[in-house]
């Protein structure tokens, strides 16, 4: 039993041997949590001056935008400068922005135009730190250890996805939505330390010839590799195709009597799931064929999506939502491994470029479907048919891409 229990949970492997990536590791769970309270704050913030869900929800487009016009800014600086350099000045803006927040709240301006716009500048920020921040993974650890790492990281994106909102009710509450700011600004405090003790990260081999043709270069890699393209449409299936985010208020005044405190137990579920599934991951790193499990776990997330559409019990939603959030967290530790160990080190900022531009921009997307469906169509109707479309879509990049689905972490290009 307890060898078993070992095998299941875990693998802490990289924490243990490398102290960079533990520091690295840890300031950035404790950015998460600021983060997510700017989210809960911002959004509060919003709907306070507004009293509209329509001007929340378009803080979804100023998030996107920057992403897709950027990201592939900061993918091909990640692999022509140095990624510590790059990140350290980058994560030092994001903590600026921060502060703006706070000092807005500060002075009480309550102009939703000066939110957005900051939330605009926070993506731009976070479009440039993001791909040359996940490049700095396989710098510090061996590749054996690259999917027990991408388990890590899903821990800490979901802790935060939990304690974030909780924490931030907590001091809005307590000092008001300034304080959620002031917070998130110095949780980088912990992060710019882990950044600023990794080693120095040079390019290695030829730099990009410039950002349009860097761009094309690594979208040629992914037109080679099918393992890649398969990748990031594994990622859609569930970003794009079945998030039932952008729908769990209306869930929520349609059948549980509408209560913020039962959304919020709805909100909360899918990342309760996701930590719970980070803790037991220990096997992930033992599948042989992690594209062919990132599938499984896709049309896994589809039907429980699927499910929720029909349940009419509380009890059974949180379950499923919970199912859901799992689902996704390996899918996400499955496709990231296959990806970091498909691309060569002189591409890994620009190909985790796209993968950034993929997985954000397609979450933001897939909400806009979501509730546009929703509003057409009905709630039940848009969940199920996200649903049901994404255990199809993980059915077809099966057959679509082989390479992915047949990929086998042992036949990883010696160069990558």
């Amino acid at each position: 039993m307890p060898v078993l229990t070992t095998r299941l949970l875990l693998d802490t492997a990289p924490l243990r041997d490398s102290p960079a990536f533990r520091r690295l590791w840890l300031g950035q769970g404790l950015s998460q949590i600021g983060g997510q309270m700017t989210v809960f704050a911002v959004a509060l913030q919003v709907y306070r001056l507004t009293g509209s869900s329509a001007a929340v929800g378009a803080l979804g487009l100023a998030v996107a935008v920057p992403v897709v016009l950027f990201a592939a800014v900061g993918g091909s600086l990640g692999d022509r400068t140095d990624r510590r350099r790059l990140v350290l000045w980058t994560s030092s803006l994001q903590a600026g922005v921060s502060v703006l927040f706070a000092a807005q709240a500060l002075a009480g301006l309550h102009s939703p135009g000066l939110l957005y716009l900051l939330v605009a500048l926070q993506s731009l920020v976070g479009s440039v730190n993001a791909p040359g921040r996940r490049a700095c993974t396989p710098r510090l650890l061996p590749r054996r250890q690259l999917a027990a790492a991408a388990a890590l990281n899903a821990l800490t994106m979901q802790f935060g996805a939990v304690a974030g909102p909780a924490c931030a009710g907590l001091a809005a509450a307590t000092w008001g939505l300034t304080a959620c700011y002031l917070l998130d600004a110095l949780s980088f405090a912990a992060a710019l330390y882990g950044i600023a003790r990794l080693p120095a990260m040079p390019p290695q081999g030829d730099r990009p010839p410039g950002r349009l043709a860097g761009a094309g270069e690594a979208l040629a890699l992914v037109r080679s590799r099918g393992e890649l393209a398969g990748a990031f449409l594994a990622d859609l299936c569930i970003a794009l195709v079945a998030s039932p985010a952008a729908l769990l208020p209306a869930l929520c005044a349609e059948r549980f009597g509408g209560h913020p405190q039962t959304l919020g137990l709805l909100a909360a579920a899918g990342a309760v799931g996701g930590v719970l599934a980070s803790a037991c991951s220990g096997p992930a790193g033992r599948i042989a064929r992690p594209g062919g499990a990132a599938l499984l776990c896709c049309a896994a997330y589809g039907a429980t999506v699927a499910a929720l559409a029909v349940t009419r019990s509380l009890e059974t939603a949180l379950l499923l939502l919970a199912l859901a959030g799992a689902a996704d967290t390996l899918a996400v530790v499955f496709h990231s491994t296959v990806v970091q160990l498909s691309t060569p080190d002189r591409l890994r900022g620009r190909i985790s470029a796209v993968e950034f531009v993929v997985g954000v921009g397609g979450t933001q997307l897939g909400r806009l479907r979501a509730g546009t469906l929703g509003a057409l169509l009905g709630t039940g109707t848009a969940m199920l048919g996200g649903g049901l479309a994404a255990v199809a879509a993980a059915a077809l990049v099966s057959v679509a891409a082989p390479a992915f689905t047949h990929y086998r972490a042992a036949d990883a290009p010696a160069e990558a």
